[in-house]
């Protein structure tokens, strides 16, 4: 279907976002010409408002609106939790309980898309290491998080600080029977005592 440019456009832009294609982008452009003035007003103030009031704390790498965010600020430094993105520490924090820090990588290292240990916020840990008793890497479960979280193991632990790594395998209410192969074999070697 062709679009008058301006929806054409809108749609182009939209469907720029992750995760987001024609048919969605197309749906959104619709319900944004439907939209009040008010509505599309107050999307925009809140696009303008992250733009230029967000930005990265300069400890950890988290969003924030100050210089510090306020989990730097209030918490335990102690034990710093490395993360891949902003996103995984607003995942990590639903869980509640942990009092820690966070680091975020704002990448991991992925040879194939020449993206290498240098590219990623690695010497900013490394610097924030003073103090700290542990060091929990919690990097995806692939090829690429698993590297970023083994380079930085060998890099933290000669220092005597405690490295772990988030445990794997069955999720709750899951059915054996339909679990592929190495998330079983990480269920075994990850399995703890009762």
């Amino acid at each position: 279907m062709r679009y008058i440019e301006p929806i054409a456009r809108l749609i182009a832009e939209l469907g720029k976002l992750p995760s987001v294609g024609e048919k969605t982008a197309a749906r959104y452009a619709y319900a944004l010409m439907e939209a009040s003035e008010e509505d599309v007003e107050a999307l925009l103030s809140a696009i303008r408002d992250v733009r230029e009031k967000v930005h990265f704390c300069k400890i950890c790498g988290n969003f924030t609106e100050h210089e510090v965010c306020e989990i730097c600020a209030t918490r335990d430094p102690s034990t710093i939790c490395v993360v891949k993105e902003p996103k995984d520490v607003t995942a990590l924090e639903k869980v509640k309980g942990y009092n820690g820090v966070y680091h975020v990588l704002h990448g991991v290292i992925s040879p194939l898309d020449r993206v290498g240990p240098e590219d990623i916020r690695i010497k900013e840990l490394l610097a924030r290491l003073d103090g700290v008793k542990e060091v929990i890497l919690a990097t995806n479960p692939d090829v690429e998080g698993e590297a970023t979280a083994m380079y930085i193991a060998r890099l933290v632990k000669p220092l005597g600080i405690r490295v772990t790594r988030l445990a794997r395998g069955l999720p709750e209410g899951s059915v054996i029977e339909y679990a592929d192969e190495g998330t079983l074999s990480r269920a075994l070697s990850s399995r703890i005592e009762l």
